[in-house]
């Protein structure tokens, strides 16, 4: 579960984190009145969870309150698309906060390694730019410590970190106050990943939290009441946010052939075997076990909200999942909410020869093996968009 920069700089603040002061909004008119209560110059910045909204115009700095609201006119309600998210997304809201004058961007962060089995913090010298970045261009300039679990972040071990990464002497007693609020932050929120970035140096020696970006574990929402709340509005995209209210695991990738499974395993696998055949999957989609014919007609409904599907594999391995139950969600599917582009379906396991018995007769088309049915949904829906094979 991501979180806007406003939300992960408010838990930061809650932490000792140094921050620019602002607000969020979610019209001009407010965007003016926090210009005003600043009074000084200030930057509008939208809240999207997207890369790269200054270059796509989310970002955009106002002199005077009356710029703040025209900036945040020609941003709340536009479509921002940035090469990270070539859809875009649509600013709800935009974050007003005081301009501030950077002499220096570092970058800090902690996430989870697995092969330590550890949350390891980094810092590089190198901030505004993403980490994968600097990893590429300047691969000896990031500096990790793995963080003890029983110890927590020590003093020294952030001395540690923040001496191999370069930085000055005069500025490793802040930073480390900083490194410390991060991690308890992270700690405290289930996080598994914070990043500051840039964490800038001020003209006048502060350094403060300019950007912000967490990404909180799902897993744990239950114990964070107040981040459960902020769940549907960390969704970047409106299908995944409506399966996350009916409860379906659906993530959606950009191509035009539906695909839904029963077991993440087996969707992933089906998702292989569909580009294998020169598709490109539209999603991935995972009813889970002992799915009833309801949850499938659902499942089926949220693939179709896609305009850009062309068509639709079922492949369902049954276990604790009865093939019958599914081929019953099907023909329901079917029956409500007209369904008009091809669909291939593979059965196996429990009670599948019932549900194949079931679905005879109608216009969805069987195939006996995984290979099999993705080889005919990607001609079917390239005949389907008069695409040659």
């Amino acid at each position: 579960m991501k979180l806007h920069e406003y939300q992960a700089k408010q838990i930061l603040s809650d932490f000792g984190v140094p921050t620019p002061q602002g607000e969020v909004v979610s019209t001009p008119a407010g965007a003016k009145a926090v210009a005003e209560r600043l009074g000084k110059p200030v930057v509008v910045k939208a809240q999207v969870l997207m890369g790269g909204r200054g270059k796509a115009g989310g970002i955009k700095l106002a002199q005077t309150p009356d710029e703040a609201a025209h900036a945040a006119e020609s941003i709340l309600g536009k479509r921002l698309v940035s090469p990270q998210n070539p859809q875009g997304l649509i600013a709800e809201k935009v974050l007003v906060e005081e301009a501030v004058e950077i002499q220096h961007e570092y970058y800090i962060g902690i996430t989870v390694d697995r092969t330590p089995q550890r949350n390891v913090l980094m810092v590089s010298k190198y901030g505004g730019m993403d980490i994968e970045e600097v990893a590429a261009q300047h691969p000896d300039a990031i500096a990790t410590v793995a963080v003890d679990p029983l110890l927590g972040l020590t003093d020294y071990a952030a001395r540690e970190v923040l001496y191999a990464a370069g930085i000055p002497q005069e500025q490793i007693r802040p930073l480390s106050a900083i490194l410390n609020g991060l991690y308890r932050a992270y700690i405290a929120v289930d996080a598994n990943l914070a990043e500051i970035n840039p964490c800038a140096v001020l003209a006048d020696g502060r350094i403060l939290a300019a950007d912000a970006k967490m990404t909180i574990d799902e897993n744990a929402l239950y114990r964070q009441k107040r981040l459960a709340a902020l769940h549907e509005e960390s969704l970047e995209d409106p299908i995944e946010a409506e399966a996350s209210k009916r409860g379906i695991a659906y993530v959606r990738l950009g191509g035009d052939i539906g695909i839904i499974g029963n077991g993440a395993g087996l969707v992933m696998c089906t998702v292989d075997e569909v580009a294998r055949a020169g598709g490109r999957p539209a999603n991935f989609l995972d009813i889970g076990g002992g799915a009833k014919a309801d949850r499938v007609r659902q499942a089926v409904e949220l693939v179709l909200m896609d305009p850009n599907v062309k068509g639709l594999l079922f492949n369902i391995f049954g276990g604790i999942t009865r093939g019958d139950e599914v081929a019953r969600g099907m023909l329901e599917a079917f029956e409500t909410l007209n369904v008009r582009i091809p669909v291939v379906v593979r059965l196996a396991g429990t009670h599948a020869e019932e549900g194949r018995a079931l679905l005879r007769g109608t216009p969805l088309i069987p195939a006996e093996t995984m290979q099999e049915a993705a080889r005919k949904i990607v001609e079917l829906a390239q005949a389907q968009a008069g695409t040659p094979n």
